[in-house]
């Protein structure tokens, strides 16, 4: 079945090229909407494009929505809407409702964006989430405070990442937050949880079945990163824990989503080795994660997307065969090791080395190495190595 596929912003992230050249060569007719000249376009992605319709604003819902109209009276139906962004969720969400498209419409897409209304579906599902307060007085925080006391999480209630995420200590912390917080952005407080991370990440069917799925371990706090202006790692694992695999599977048939990457954000406590749900963002994962995924399970995760939308089919099963890590670079930090050092100690061992889009560069780093290992402690070793710091 060849599908009418609407791209939006496929210019960025730049990895959006790699969906739009396999659904393409899964036999779509691929249309992008973007604000690039259509002369500034890589090749790759011009080549993956059927037609390319560009904006001044796409923020300009009305502009988009004439984009939309005009791709349909030239095309036909419009089948699929996506832009895979977090940014651009309400928006899409907007289209499929106004062009009846298939995919999330604008009555629930909050249920994905909204923390607070996250908290909802992890109870349905079973798995232990954080405690948490909508309150947006200084009485209903310490309220909060009273029930589950210091140190305590405040983020915006809208919005993934780490950026306007603070922890907070004690009262002299919680008076500054309050004196100097945003008004326009409404505010979720959580308490805080001594942990790590661990994602639940993959591909889910139009049936509602999980085609493919693989974990990643945060040991840092990325909201301490962003604060901290400091340098980012992780690792993608070649397994995924059966109590990962179990929360994350809960968490997806309670939000009944289909056809769709998803990125479960949890929590494995320190204190009692509890899992605990932390967010959902139904997209793929950021901070190059799908190339995590590639190189750890030897698969081309943007080419079994395009093959479950185009032709809901699937390769596999996939195993994970090393454990990849990432590892950030920040301009403002000198480390012992040089660039050439790295590339001659690892050098079998690096898959992948490249600048930080400027946007992403306070979470993911100014530059950034991928590695591979069958051994987790060997992949520690280059992380270590690479953000050795100087004195």
């Amino acid at each position: 079945m060849i599908i009418n596929f609407i791209f939006f912003s496929p210019h960025f992230p730049q990895n959006s090229a790699d969906f739009c050249f396999h659904l393409k060569q899964q036999g779509a007719t691929v249309l992008g909407i973007g604000d690039l000249a259509y002369g500034q376009l890589e090749d790759k992605l011009k080549d993956s494009l059927t037609e390319y319709y560009k904006v001044h604003s796409m923020e300009d819902y009305g502009e988009v929505l004439r984009a939309v109209g005009f791709f349909t009276h030239k095309y036909g139906k419009i089948d699929r809407f996506e832009s895979l962004n977090e940014h651009w969720l309400e928006l899409d969400a907007a289209i499929r409702t106004d062009f009846n498209i298939y995919g999330t419409r604008l009555d629930f897409v909050y249920n994905l964006k909204q923390k607070s209304k996250m908290k909802d579906f992890f109870h349905k599902s079973g798995v232990s989430t954080v405690q948490f307060s909508t309150g947006t007085t200084r009485e209903s925080a310490e309220e909060f405070i009273a029930a589950c006391g210091y140190p305590l999480v405040v983020k915006p209630d809208l919005g993934s990442g780490a950026s306007q995420t603070y922890k907070l200590n004690n009262t002299e912390e919680l008076d500054y937050f309050f004196a100097t917080k945003p008004e326009d952005t409404a505010f979720i407080m959580e308490e805080f949880i001594d942990g790590v991370i661990l994602t639940y990440d993959g591909l889910i069917d139009r049936s509602g079945k999980v085609q493919f799925a693989v974990s990643h371990l945060f040991e840092q706090s990325v909201m301490d990163v962003v604060n901290t202006d400091n340098h980012l790692y992780y690792y993608c694992l070649k397994d995924i824990s059966p109590e990962v695999e179990d929360a994350g599977r809960r968490i997806l048939q309670a939000f009944e989503i289909k056809e769709r990457f998803f990125h479960i954000e949890l929590f494995k406590s320190n204190k009692d080795g509890r899992i605990i749900a932390l967010e959902v963002n139904m997209r793929p994962p950021g901070a190059w994660m799908t190339d995590a995924i590639n190189f750890s399970y030897d698969v081309d995760i943007y080419k079994e997307w395009a093959a479950m939308i185009v032709n809901d089919q699937m390769g596999g099963p996939y195993e994970g065969q090393y454990y990849t890590g990432y590892a950030s670079r920040k301009q403002h930090k000198h480390y012992v090791h040089s660039h050439g050092d790295i590339l001659n100690t690892y050098e079998n061992l690096i898959v992948k080395y490249a600048e930080i889009e400027q946007v992403f560069s306070r979470a993911m780093g100014n530059s950034a190495y991928q590695f591979r290992s069958p051994s987790l402690d060997q992949v520690r070793e280059i992380v270590n190595y690479i953000q050795l710091e100087e004195g």
